[in-house]
């Protein structure tokens, strides 16, 4: 683990919220918020309706230029985002989980809980000096975010569905290349 456990949970749920964008769109209604909610661990208050979709739908361009800036850049953004949020970390345990820390009370707006830990664990990577582990994804039709937590620092794509595409499409101009040498 190159993080602790909530760092990494939070970098992989704000990686998939900015890349639900897409095209196509994956977070189109309170349902997928609602999975997705779950799939990352978050807890706390739920409004569960249009609103409040709309409000994490608003946060995936802001979460995208934090992930995509330089260390100097995601610093200023990491410290805008926690002074708007009156961020206090705290140590806190609940649930499974052992001792990690929130920034904000659970009843705050899921929007805001969201930014404020994508936030704290973007601290993590700032100070670890590690943000090398987020990128743009290699396929050149894709915009997608990568988050690389792998040992040799090896991922380039953001899914399987473009490093699939990318591999086809590299055995095809290997097999054009042959059949041009024989």
């Amino acid at each position: 683990m190159i993080f602790t456990h909530d760092t990494e949970v939070a970098l992989q749920a704000a990686v998939v919220l900015v890349n639900s964008a897409g095209p196509p769109d994956t977070l189109t209604t309170t349902a997928a918020l609602a999975e997705w909610f779950t799939e990352y661990s978050f807890t706390g208050r739920r409004d569960a309706d249009a609103e409040e979709l709309e409000t994490v739908r608003a946060l995936r361009p802001v979460l995208r230029e934090l992930l995509s800036s330089d260390r100097e850049g995601a610093a200023s953004i990491v410290n805008a985002m926690l002074a708007e949020a009156r961020a206090v970390p705290q140590l806190v345990r609940h649930d499974a989980f052992d001792w990690h820390l929130h920034a904000v009370p659970a009843e705050a707006p899921l929007a805001t809980r969201i930014k404020v830990e994508v936030a704290m664990a973007m601290m993590d990577v700032i100070r670890a000096d590690e943000m090398s582990r987020l990128g743009v994804c290699d396929d050149e039709a894709c915009r997608g975010l990568v988050l690389d937590l792998s040992k040799n620092r090896s991922r380039r794509y953001c899914s399987v569905a473009c490093g699939n595409r990318n591999a086809v499409a590299a055995y095809r101009a290997r097999q054009a290349a042959g059949d041009q040498n024989a």
